[in-house]
């Protein structure tokens, strides 16, 4: 009890003020200019400058002569700026970060694991998390169709133990022998470097209509997973099968899972497809606005167990990375979370240079034979030694909080001083001995290895669609129309008809109905009978409905609202204090980046609102909700303007909540016209109606307020509940199902 009251205390401590072990530890290397102000700039040898604007040259003053190399400010400038890129990431070069805390809810997991970090709860261990695209280069966009790198480094008093997951929990491949070629399938391709930041292209398609273990992969890739709203609306998987041990020396098999607070959620292909150029960097800077705004990115932690003497037990091999292990089978036991509560101070030496490898664990976490971790484990602590060079430990974000001591040496880079004589073990002076494992030293689970020397892969493994079938008849009606509409955007990019008649003949023994829209589509091999039986069997923890917060919320949701000069400015007011308390955030789009005037108020010298965006400098794939405000002036400017009109259609299309009071609803009828939905028609009441997503009222005085608390729920009085209720629904898929989002042109 003691140790959960002092975890509790220690939480609360780090949830308020963003202080962990690691951010205490990197203010070691941090300069801050404008705390500690010094006397000027300075040469890297500490050199006072002068002049930074001019080379030292042979001159006049009035004629420019040669430049001369003794200038070794110049020199030491240019020389810096050479030097200052690093290779990038080969994969998961797109990336964005940011530090946090994790802690268990208290010793349940001690049955499996005796590693601390996952046992007790009177911990806070500090973490940093980078999230990543896959394909795409370090200049490539946010919002592009593929996996989301999911890392997380957890500095434990016992060492580092990095999770380097994604968030999908199944890979393309078996084992990490084929990773070179499924790499270099899915990037730009090398006559052409084209495309940049997506797979829709002839190689990849190629690859894994070639490659049959790929089918259930390109199943989550092709669905909602791949184009997820915000990095911190998705689920994380440790992919791997990893072991843990527990204190009486059992062995048990284990997958790792992260859980969102807000639930799993994602754009629309069109809406993904316009902010990849509208925003390029829209994710990187919805996930500093969380933070920076106390609306704290959170995650459950969970892990499935399997007992190694179960291993034969399922019709999949749990070592198998293209497989997941159901929760009907395997159940998923919740144990703890974590808080994403500090933004990086630099980019380059925090985002970038973090080095992760599935390679590190501490004490009480192991090791599978599952066959692509293995190559992993070899793979990522190579690749940090190609990137950072030998001692890419040591570099403040990498290094542990604990302390470290070792005989490694030298190599380029070097940052630790080690004083002393000997520099090897054993030694004379008795430094650096090896620790016990009873003491705390890394024990190996010992266990029996026999079989005979030979490439090949478990009878097991030779099965790839039947997990493929399980995902796709998991998913909702609309989520699987996306699955559909994806495969045929992707496919009708592919140029070579061998690729594409190949894939949708892969795709028939998956479903036969999928293989024959995408066939139809993009002009494949269009069957006339399933290439394999679909089993009908299904799970709804597949589906992204299933992870939907039990209480609704509106937490860091964007809601614009669109005005223009003769708005109501009290209900303007009152609608953004309501949402406030629910912690999503307003956005003022007006006709100019400046003052918009109310009601009353003459344009130019009135007080006015200040409009954060203008009707061009944002577009509604930024938001994700929209209210249009009463105001008789302001709704006939509005109708006036194609792109305000534009704004809204757009939204309705891309099934996203949609207000309006008053006058506004005589914008959405006249002007707007949204097809099959039902508008409020007494615009002297305050009666609600919500159709499709779309929820209007006549009046919101301060009557109407007052009786309106928010209170997030289905059926709710109220104009601010019901809209709110539908921003937490994230989107309105039925528009889409009913066909209504079709017949509006955006």
């Amino acid at each position: 009890m003691s140790g959960s009251l002092a975890g509790a205390v220690k939480q609360a401590f780090t949830s308020v003020t963003g202080q962990t072990a690691k951010v205490s530890d990197l203010k070691n290397d941090i300069v801050d200019p404008y705390a500690n102000p010094t006397k000027g700039l300075n040469t890297d040898h500490g050199v006072l400058v002068a002049d930074t604007d001019s080379w030292l040259k042979a001159s006049d003053g009035t004629h420019t002569g040669p430049s001369l190399l003794e200038d070794q400010i110049g020199r030491e400038k240019i020389h810096r700026f050479d030097h200052e890129r690093i290779p990038e990431r080969v994969v998961h070069a797109r990336g964005a970060g940011a530090h946090g805390f994790f802690k268990v809810y208290d010793d349940r997991a001690s049955k499996y694991t005796y590693a601390p970090v996952l046992t007790d709860p009177s911990r806070v261990t500090p973490t940093f998390v980078r999230f990543s695209t896959v394909q795409g280069s370090r200049g490539s966009a946010d919002t592009v169709r593929d996996v989301r790198g999911f890392a997380t480094k957890f500095y434990t008093p016992e060492g580092n133990w990095d999770i380097v997951g994604n968030n999908i929990p199944v890979f393309f491949i078996q084992d990490a022998i084929k990773f070179p070629d499924f790499v270099h399938a899915v990037k730009p391709e090398p006559h052409n470097e084209v495309p940049q930041g997506q797979s829709a292209h002839n190689n990849f398609w190629d690859f894994v209509g070639l490659q049959p273990e790929s089918a259930h992969m390109v199943m989550w890739v092709m669905s909602d997973r791949a184009v997820p709203r915000s990095l911190r609306m998705m689920q994380g998987f440790g992919v791997n099968t990893y072991s843990l041990m527990n204190a009486k020396g059992e062995r048990f098999f284990v997958k790792f899972h992260w859980i969102p607070e807000l639930g799993v959620h994602s754009f629309v292909w069109d809406e993904a497809l316009k902010i990849c150029g509208q925003d390029p960097d829209f994710h990187r800077k919805d996930l500093e606005e969380a933070i920076s705004s106390g609306a704290y990115p959170k995650w459950k932690f969970g892990i499935q167990v399997i007992p190694e003497a179960r291993q034969d037990d399922f019709d999949f091999d749990p070592l198998d990375a293209t497989k997941i292990w159901p929760e009907e089978l395997v159940p998923l036991e919740i144990i703890g979370e974590m808080t994403l509560n500090k933004t990086v101070d630099e980019y380059f030496p925090e985002v970038e240079q973090v080095a992760f490898c599935t390679a590190h664990v501490v004490p009480g976490i192991g090791f599978s034979d599952d066959p692509l971790l293995q190559g992993r484990n070899f793979s990522y602590f190579d690749t940090q030694i190609t990137r950072l060079g030998p001692n890419w430990q040591e570099l403040p974000i990498n290094r542990p909080v604990c302390p470290v001591m070792n005989f490694q040496r030298d190599g380029a880079m070097r940052h630790k001083i080690t004083k002393g004589e000997v520099n090897y073990w054993p030694n004379r002076k008795g430094i650096g001995a090896p620790v016990p494992t009873t003491e705390g030293g890394y024990a190996d689970f010992a266990s029996k290895v026999q079989g005979i020397k030979q490439r090949v892969r478990g009878s097991k493994f030779q099965e790839h669609y039947n997990q493929a079938q399980l995902f796709f008849n998991s998913l909702t009606p609309y989520e699987q129309q996306h699955l559909i509409d994806a495969i045929s955007f992707e496919l009708s990019h592919c140029d070579d008809p061998v690729v594409y008649k190949t894939y949708t003949q892969i795709l028939n023994n998956i479903d036969f109905n999928l293989a024959k829209q995408v066939a139809i589509n993009v002009d494949g091999v269009v069957p006339d009978r399933p290439g394999r039986e679909n089993h009908g069997k299904s799970t709804p923890t597949l589906s992204q409905l299933y992870y939907a917060p039990k209480e609704p919320t509106i937490k860091s949701r964007r809601i614009a609202i669109l005005l223009a000069d003769g708005f109501n400015l009290a209900e303007v007011q009152a609608l953004r204090a309501a949402f406030k308390v629910g912690q999503a955030t307003t956005w003022i789009i007006g006709p100019r980046r400046g003052k918009v005037y109310p009601s009353g108020q003459t344009v130019g010298s009135g007080e006015g609102l200040q409009a954060d965006h203008h009707y061009e400098g944002q577009r509604s794939t930024l938001f994700d909700a929209f209210i249009i405000p009463s105001g008789v002036e302001h709704a006939r400017k509005l109708s006036e303007n194609g792109r305000t009109i534009h704004w809204i259609r757009e939204a309705f299309g891309h099934c996203k909540a949609i207000g309006a009071i008053g006058e506004g609803v005589t914008f959405l009828k006249e002007a707007v016209q949204l097809p099959g939905v039902q508008l409020q028609a007494n615009l002297a009441s305050d009666t609600v109606t919500n159709s499709y997503g779309v929820v209007t009222t006549g009046v919101y005085d301060t009557g109407s307020a007052a009786a309106d608390t928010l209170k997030i729920a289905q059926g709710q009085k109220g104009f601010v509940s019901n809209f709110a209720y539908a921003v937490s629904q994230h989107r309105c898929y039925e528009r889409e199902l009913d066909g209504l989002a079709a017949k509006v042109a955006y």
